[in-house]
């Protein structure tokens, strides 16, 4: 693989996420955020919210014993540590209503973050938001306004996941253990209950990454979240099978933020 571009006495190229809740950075960006660590990049990942009000998964004699943000915090810490990524930053937005929030601190905190951090690049979910999820189209619209609004800014990437995706990991569930629980109607994916939202009216992707040699790591990271994680179609995924439902992952290169090429072209030329 080749290394990112740069001379021996430049600084190493920083990277910032930025997401919604914590899982969001796992599923979404995994295997490119684990590849861009492992490279020397300066990797940093910038939460929204807690995830205070999603799902909560855990058995009942322990949702009693510590709040759901707490632990979502912790997990988001411990999947950010198989990633690579040391440097987190989780705000206290309030989860499910960040298109109702203070926009302008919200976009606030996110200029701030890419200043602190001097990304090269930006990566933020598609307008799309994976799957329609309101705080994931805020994420997108005030990390894109963020970019749009700075002197010399990064670059900006969109992450998708296309049509069908998580469809198949759903099929390899069912197909490794057959879902015969007639009061679940369907397998979750992280809290999703519908996979073919994923994708779903998603605009086209510009740039396929090839994750393959990350997608261990990738799942490792998922597998920190266990507080979203029940009659979830991802805890079917092994090793192998992981190597190929999330070999590849999605993006699409803004066309606001700086132009020209990245180092994730490089990463591209070695996806193929």
């Amino acid at each position: 693989m080749n290394e990112p571009q740069g001379d021996a006495t430049s600084a190493p190229p920083s990277l910032l996420a930025v997401f919604a809740h914590p899982d969001d950075e796992a599923l979404a960006s995994g295997g490119l955020l684990a590849w861009c660590a492992t490279l020397g990049v300066q990797v940093s990942l910038l939460c929204l919210t807690h995830g205070e009000h999603g799902p909560d998964q855990r058995k009942s004699n322990l949702q009693n014993a510590t709040t759901l943000d707490v632990v979502r915090a912790r997990e988001l810490r411990e999947a950010a540590g198989v990633l690579g990524i040391d440097d987190v930053t989780l705000l206290h937005h309030e989860d499910g209503m960040l298109p109702w929030s203070n926009t302008e601190q919200l976009q606030a905190d996110i200029s701030e973050t890419i200043a602190r951090t001097a990304a090269d690049v930006v990566l933020t979910f598609d307008e799309d938001g994976l799957y329609w999820h309101p705080d994931h189209i805020a994420a997108h619209e005030r990390t894109t306004a963020a970019v749009a609004a700075l002197t010399g800014p990064p670059a900006l990437y969109y992450v998708t996941i296309p049509e069908g995706t998580i469809r198949a990991i759903v099929a390899h569930a069912d197909t490794v253990t057959p879902n015969v629980d007639d009061s679940v109607t369907s397998r979750t994916v992280l809290g999703v209950t519908n996979p073919d939202a994923f994708g779903t009216l998603a605009p086209r992707p510009t740039l396929a990454l090839n994750v393959t040699k990350f997608t261990d790591r990738k799942l490792q990271a998922i597998r920190c979240h266990q507080s979203q994680l029940g009659n979830d179609a991802l805890t079917f995924l092994t090793p192998e099978s992981a190597s190929k439902l999330l070999a590849t992952e999605h993006y699409r290169r803004a066309n606001v933020g700086r132009q020209g090429a990245t180092f994730l072209d490089s990463l591209a030329a070695d996806s193929n």
